[in-house]
């Protein structure tokens, strides 16, 4: 969790790792770097880190404060990022490049250790948020077009410019300009700022603070169960209402470099998340840029239809990575054979002939086929979004285009919009009303 808003899971970071080597206790009104940075409240965490939206009594605004796990490993990953985004930010002064900017690191030593901090620019919610805000619906080709516009500036900036690649893009890692929620924006909700500690904020305060929340979420499953019930028994389930995106800012930049690497220096074969990683990574055939590409091209999709592209599974005889190879060809075709048997890994999956060795039945529904079939895209922008997205998912990683060549598309720069893209915004609903929870594949 890098800078967002609101990027924080229902569940906390739990009391166990607050202790030597671990994370740093925060109290909203503690004060860092010599009284600079004030804690207001917090945004998120991982599991090398916590956020916290900050006051910067220096510039009158509010930023993010990563404070970072103190032990060695954890210290060393946040040297690690904190080079990465220095190179980063010194290259785009103006900020002009859709990417979060660095605006401050120290270190804070603490009771379980020295910590290693960084401020970051205060940013929205994450893509992620904005697919569950729209209720994992179709959303608006126009309005993908905009973030897809976004993401890929950002791409091209570190990929021909600063020869850094991402290695874990998904719509967490990133953030709207600003949050969905004007209310959970600080500035435009005029939060007046906290410069001291609330009275009774004691020391206990972190751990209380936790288990609180662990009740209160105990109490949210228990009225939940009990709405449940009452809809089994007979009485109505409200419809949700549809929600509006028409205010909202899609402007968004690339956070989280912590597994950011140079092209000419990688230091881990397993890279990405698993939704979004790329087959060469998968069959360990080696990578460089366009293993971003190939995440932004599910990441395209996952925006457009509202369900990831690829969502793989253990079998009873066949692996996650092995149906995660099925699932690719099912959308894309037959993989090369020369892809196929070309990794380090490819004996795990594959024979001689370049076929699945435990996943023999696939069944193929090409992209703009689902696109239409279960999406209910009209034909002409179904057909123009698989055009712009089938180059992007070619399995040769040297054939898909760059971050560059992309923003030059015809989908990306349409000269006229198309009867259909006009009706799109009145249809969405019906589409997302009737969608069907079809499978992309029946059996193996």
């Amino acid at each position: 969790m890098s800078c967002s808003s609101s990027s924080a899971s229902e569940d906390d970071e739990g009391i166990d790792s607050y202790r030597k080597g671990g994370y740093h206790a925060v109290r909203i009104g503690d004060h860092f770097a010599g009284g600079r940075y004030v804690a207001q409240r917090k945004l998120g965490w991982g599991q090398f880190s916590t956020v916290w939206l900050a006051y910067d009594t220096r510039t009158s605004k509010y930023v993010s404060l990563k404070i970072q796990k103190s032990a060695p490993q954890f210290a060393e990953a946040a040297l690690h990022e904190i080079e990465v985004l220095s190179a980063i930010s010194g290259s785009d002064p103006s900020s002009s490049k859709c990417i979060v900017q660095l605006i401050d690191h120290f270190k804070h030593a603490g009771p379980n250790g020295q910590h290693l901090c960084m401020v970051l620019e205060f940013l929205g919610d994450s893509l992620l948020r904005l697919i569950k805000y729209n209720r994992y619906k179709v959303l608006e080709l126009n309005k993908v077009r905009e973030i897809c516009r976004c993401i890929l500036v950002a791409l091209d900036y570190l990929h021909r410019e600063l020869g850094i690649i991402h290695t874990d893009l998904k719509p967490e890692n990133i953030l709207l300009f600003s949050t969905i929620d004007p209310t959970k924006d600080p500035v435009r909700s005029g939060l007046a700022p906290i410069l001291e500690r609330p009275e009774g904020n004691t020391i206990g305060g972190a751990t209380m603070n936790l288990i609180e929340k662990k009740l209160k979420r105990r109490a949210r499953r228990a009225v939940s169960r009990i709405s449940e019930r009452t809809v089994s028994l007979g009485g109505a389930s409200p419809k949700p209402e549809d929600r509006k995106l028409d205010g909202i800012d899609l402007r968004c930049k690339i956070v989280d470099f912590g597994n950011a690497c140079w092209a000419d220096k990688q230091f881990m074969e397993e890279i990405q998340t698993r939704q979004y990683r790329a087959p060469e990574v998968i069959l360990q055939s080696g990578y460089s840029y366009s293993v971003d590409m190939w995440s932004f091209g599910c990441i395209a999709f996952e925006l457009a239809t509202g369900d990831m592209m690829l969502t793989p599974k253990v079998g009873q005889d066949y692996s996650e990575d092995e149906d995660h190879l099925a699932l690719m060809m099912e959308l894309l075709g037959k993989m090369p054979k020369k892809i196929a048997v070309g990794g380090a890994r490819s004996k795990d999956y594959f024979d001689r002939h370049g076929d699945l060795k435990r996943i023999r039945r696939l069944k193929f529904w090409p992209l703009s086929r689902l696109l239409i079939e279960k999406y209910k895209l009209p034909e002409a922008d179904a057909q123009a979004f698989a055009e712009f997205l089938s180059p992007i998912l070619d399995f040769a990683p040297e054939k898909r285009p760059t971050a560059q060549q992309c923003l030059q598309h015809p989908w990306l720069n349409p000269r006229n919009v198309t009867q259909s893209e006009v009706k799109n915004k009145s249809e969405v609903e019906k589409v997302n009303v009737g969608m069907s929870n079809l499978q992309i594949r029946v059996g193996k």
